[in-house]
């Protein structure tokens, strides 16, 4: 069975649930998202109308969603759903953190981690009846923010290895989107090492609770976990949750081929970590760190699995309960 069928019939059943006050909600839809089609989007709209005053729109370009939704909480929506991806949703955040404007999301995107951390359903149409429902239990919380040179992030941003990992994955954003996509980022993680990494990495300083440690890669975390690997949650920087107040961080000391396999392993088992492994420095319950290129060399940075630019110094930091979530 294909998604629109229970689809138009939880629309067919939202139009004749008893009238309520309702409230104005916002949906901002990334129209390029692995899981979103026009069909869909009309169906998912339909649904929420029964309980709902709703209004979507598509983002354009990158950045784009962050200026929709500033202008929806001087305009007083009650709520503002992101249906995308990761960097969606962390678009949508940097667009109503310190705001009295709720946000919450549908999973249109390949991991939707935040999603998944909040509760929320990785199926669209069981995450569909869970925004209905919600309509009967308004509960807004505030959750930290994590910063990365001024953008925030909603549970991870990375300084070396990963966020190029990244930047190699979006470089074909369609298979970014596809049904293959598990494979592709496995694929672009393998010769992301092997190109750049196992030779000629290139180097930081990690200044971090009193000490400085040399690094590959730097991963700060604002939650757990790092992200999925289908419905596999990989673990990372342990230690902070979205209401923690503070960041854990794991830095990779460096990337040796004889160093590669054990790491991976620790990544994918269920009884292990990389916290532990002799080439992971990691921190928790901290406030903020800085990380600096050694050889003055541009690295790459990401922020919630978006790579945005490459940069000689990341300053991260913590923004307690900036944001307003209800899920």
């Amino acid at each position: 069975m294909t998604l629109e069928e229970p689809l138009e019939r939880l629309a067919e059943s939202a139009m004749l649930a008893t009238p309520t006050a309702r409230k104005r909600m916002l949906i901002v839809v990334n129209p390029y998202a692995s899981s979103v089609s026009p069909h869909l989007r009309n169906l998912v709209v339909s649904a929420l109308a029964g309980r709902y005053e709703v209004e979507a729109v598509d983002t354009q370009s990158r950045n784009h969603a962050t200026d929709l939704v500033r202008e929806a909480a001087h305009e007083g929506y009650d709520v503002v759903v992101s249906f995308g991806g990761d960097g969606t949703v962390n678009e949508v955040a940097n667009g109503l953190a310190g705001s009295q404007t709720p946000m919450t999301c549908l999973p249109g995107g390949a991991t939707n981690v935040l999603c998944k951390m909040l509760g929320i359903p990785g199926d669209l149409v069981d995450a569909t009846q869970h925004l209905l429902r919600m309509a009967d239990t308004w509960r807004p919380r505030r959750i930290d923010v994590g910063v990365a040179n001024g953008r925030a992030f909603t549970y991870s941003s990375g300084f070396g290895l990963d966020a190029s990992i990244t930047k190699r994955i979006d470089k074909n954003l369609k298979l970014k989107a596809s049904r293959f996509s598990d494979l592709y980022f496995v694929y672009c993680a393998i010769e992301t090492v092997l190109r750049e990494y196992i030779r000629n990495a290139p180097r930081m300083d990690v200044e971090v609770a009193g000490e400085t440690v040399r690094a590959i890669a730097t991963l700060v975390q604002n939650g757990d976990p790092f992200t999925y690997l289908g419905d596999k949650p990989i673990r990372i920087a342990q230690g902070a949750t979205l209401d923690s107040g503070t960041l854990a961080a794991a830095a990779l000391r460096r990337a040796r081929p004889q160093d590669i396999p054990t790491i991976m392993l620790r990544l994918l088992s269920s009884r292990r970590s990389v916290v532990g492994h002799p080439q992971v420095h990691h921190v928790a319950g901290v406030g903020g760190l800085r990380c600096t290129a050694v050889e003055g060399r541009e690295i790459p940075l990401h922020v919630d699995g978006d790579h945005i630019g490459d940069f000689t110094e990341v300053v991260f930091g913590i923004r307690p309960a900036a944001l307003l979530v209800v899920a």
